[in-house]
Order: C-alpha cells, then structure tokens, then sequence
C-alpha cells in the first residue's frame, strides 16, 4: 500500500486528465490514502465526480466493491454524500446496494443520515432492504427519525410499511429517538397515532 498525495488530491479535485498522466505507468489499485486507506474510487465517489469514477472503472477496471478499513465501499460514499448520479451509475455498473460497513451500515442508511430523498428512492428501487439493522439494531427508519426528515420517513413507510416497528438493542424505538427534541414529531403526530399496532 503505497500512499500518493498527489494522486489523492487531483481525485478530490476531480482532475482526470492530470491524473491520468500522474498515473502513466503506475499502479492505481495499490493507491491507498488516509487512516482509513481510502482509494482513488472512494474519494471519486466522495466527491461526486462521476467522470472520474467512471474512467477508473472502466478504463482501468478497478474493482467496485474495494472496501477501505472501514468497509466503506464506494457506493457507501456516493450514498453518504448525497451523489445521485454517482449512486445510480454504481448499481447500474453492479455494486452491491445492501454491502456492510463498519458497525453494520449499508449504503442506505448512510443515505438516510442526509435529506437527499432521491437517492434514498434509487437504492430502494435497487433492492436496498430497508428492514436491516446495524450493529446498535436501528433499521433505516429509525436512522431516518434520528434526523427527522419528514418526507424520508414516508417514503420508507410506503416502501416498507413495517419499517416502523423495531427496537435498538436497547430497546429504544424509532418514536423515542425522533422526540428527542425534534418538531417532525409534533407536526406529524396524526400520522403517527394511526400507524397501526
């Protein structure tokens, strides 16, 4: 695992054609960055850009599902970030949407810590399961209350109608984590009263 600083700063910028010729001759699978040994595809998902994932992908076929030391896969970054087309270009190239990080995260939840719905939609309408926990047992609803976003939790309740009824493993439920000093809950409250039991 060599680290390239430079290579690692024309990814973040997005410079493909200044990349390209650092690269000429190199290896840029072994490029590795950072505690936790992000590569040139992490940051190009990040980062969202698309042309730059792109090129590493297909011209030098790089694997999609390189994981760093926290298992964050590049669709996890894309997700986490917000990159709506860097997300759908990395399931239409065949990234696994349900991969596990760290503590048990799937791109999905990543994405529901942000309030980028569309995204959200795309890795559902890829197969995402929105019924998986993580580590601490919160599924993507939960999370979604955490940050309470109103239209994420609907849509995850139409996607997934029992997504609601789950417990952290300290038994917490989405409901107790979402009036932890949030107004969503006031102003939704009659959608939650006929959440059926």
């Amino acid at each position: 695992m060599t680290e390239e600083p430079r290579l690692f700063k024309l990814a973040q910028r997005g410079q493909l054609e200044l990349l390209k010729d650092a690269l000429r001759g190199g290896d840029a699978a072994g490029q590795r960055c950072g505690r936790s040994g992000d590569t040139l595809l992490h940051l190009a998902a990040r980062h969202g850009h698309l042309h730059l994932l792109a090129w590493l992908l297909e011209e030098l076929e790089l694997d999609i599902e390189v994981a760093n030391g926290d298992y964050k896969r590049p669709l996890h970054e894309a997700a986490s970030a917000g990159h709506g087309e860097c997300v759908s270009y990395l399931l239409a190239k065949g990234a696994c949407v349900d991969a596990l990080k760290r503590g048990d995260w799937t791109p999905l939840m990543m994405a529901c810590t942000r309030q980028n719905l569309e995204v959200i939609k795309d890795l559902v309408e890829h197969g995402a399961n929105p019924l998986l926990k993580n580590k601490d047992g919160w599924n993507c609803f939960h999370i979604a209350s955490r940050e309470g976003h109103g239209q994420v939790l609907s849509y995850l309740l139409a996607a997934s109608p029992s997504s609601w009824d789950t417990e952290s493993t300290t038994r917490r439920t989405p409901l107790h984590t979402a009036g932890e000093g949030r107004e969503w809950v006031g102003e939704h409250k009659a959608a939650l009263i006929s959440i059926p039991v």
